[in-house]
């Protein structure tokens, strides 16, 4: 990979484009970093400048995990970005091992696995090893990239050597430049000082992410791929790419609040109540980090104003300040609405006239289309409905209330 070159948007509010990624060559030549802008390159002919191709990724992805299929079961796989895959092979190492030898170690699968995609892709791959997802990560983010194997293996007897050491904290998987800064301010300043620091404490500052910090110190994560998150039964879904990257948490917001006010319509329309919420922050190609996710129970409701503060909720527990492009939200454990358990401390006839008024906009929307009713809010601070109420069928991303 000596050639030099980056992948460069070409969005007008970049101001001529900005670099989404860049070969290492390039990166230690020209000392280009993601988030360089395309006026800020240097005019060198050896430069390569290429855009972006999205459809093409998700293909390549698509048959590299159709490769990794071949090794565990569909279950024990999970899709963590657009070119990151977490395999737990716990379940599958006896079959493995009667495949490849009994005397088969996970760098010695590592390497099978690397062999295979590169012979029928044509692609190098990295690989972290570890006793967890969390610790693969951290291997693979800390360690594989800079090995000349690509493949790096982490133990938990190893996180005190390996992993406290790391004094810029923003490398570290899941800790983003933000949450780094409030740490060194604490005058906790490496992994180790973490690790070290009374758990109580960094949930006062942190709430429930400081007792994930302290866990990620210590390379702890009791996850199971297999319990990943799947929607039971039926559930409704919607997602977007935004138009550009949203910085702002209230430009982000508004979007939330659009998405899960046309979640709740479409439950209105077919008669059903949820009661889980789900939410996907996916980070713009510029972060270090993917993005983000969770779900949260709530008592059974169509109503956008439950929805959507569920959906807060779960944002404003885990946004970092990182640039967001992708928003996913779905609810599930779907029940026919029969009746809606009222919120105690508000006036029952509060709670009706919202009802009400809901029903209203949507019998409105109905006939007139989805346009004929847009809150303020969606005329501006990165609003999308009014853009997306053109799109035919919900395609990418949808918006429609049927």
């Amino acid at each position: 990979m000596k050639a030099l070159l980056v992948v460069m948007s070409q969005a007008d509010n970049t101001n001529g484009g900005l670099v989404l990624a860049s070969l290492p060559m390039a990166k230690k030549t020209f000392g280009i970093s993601n988030v360089t802008r395309h006026r800020d390159l240097p005019d060198d002919p050896r430069l390569i400048i290429v855009p972006p191709r999205m459809n093409y990724y998700i293909k390549e992805n698509k048959r590299v995990n159709d490769i990794f299929r071949e090794f565990v079961a569909e279950e024990d796989l999970q899709l963590y970005s657009i070119d990151e895959s977490i395999l737990d092979v716990t379940d599958s190492w006896g079959y493995l091992q009667t495949k490849y030898g009994h005397d088969l170690t996970l760098k010695g699968l590592a390497r099978i696995i690397q062999l295979e995609v590169k012979q029928r892709l044509g692609l190098y791959l990295t690989v972290g090893i570890g006793d967890n997802p969390t610790m693969a990560k951290l291997a693979l983010d800390l360690e594989s990239k800079n090995n000349h194997s690509l493949i790096a293996e982490w133990h938990y007897e190893q996180v005190p050597d390996k992993l406290w050491s790391i004094h810029d904290l923003s490398e570290v998987w899941s800790i983003g430049r933000r949450t780094a800064k409030k740490l060194n301010q604490m005058g906790l300043c490496t992994m180790g000082d973490i690790a070290l620091a009374d758990p109580q404490y960094l949930m006062e500052r942190f709430g429930v992410k400081g007792a994930d910090l302290f866990a990620l110190a210590w390379g702890v994560d009791r996850s199971r791929l297999s319990d990943k998150y799947q929607p039971k039964g039926a559930s409704i879904s919607n997602s977007q790419v935004l138009p550009r990257d949203y910085v702002q948490a209230s430009e982000i917001k508004n979007v939330i609040r659009e998405i899960g006010e046309q979640i709740a319509a479409r439950l209105r329309a077919k008669g059903q109540a949820c009661q889980v919420v789900h939410l996907y922050v996916g980070a713009a190609l510029s972060e270090s980090e993917p993005g983000f996710s969770g779900q949260i129970s709530i008592d059974p409701t169509n109503r956008a104003k439950r929805i959507v503060g569920a959906l807060y909720q779960l944002f404003d527990s885990q946004y970092d300040g990182q640039s967001i492009r992708h928003i996913g939200i779905s609810v599930g454990k779907l029940i026919p609405d029969v009746a809606e358990q009222m919120d105690l401390f508000i006036e029952p006839t509060i709670n009706i006239k919202e009802q009400t008024i809901e029903h209203v906009v949507d019998d409105i929307r109905h006939k007139f289309g989805t346009t004929a009713i847009v809150k303020l809010a969606s005329t501006d601070n990165g609003g999308t409905m009014i853009d997306r109420a053109g799109l035919v069928g919900g395609h990418s991303g949808g918006n429609a209330y049927g």
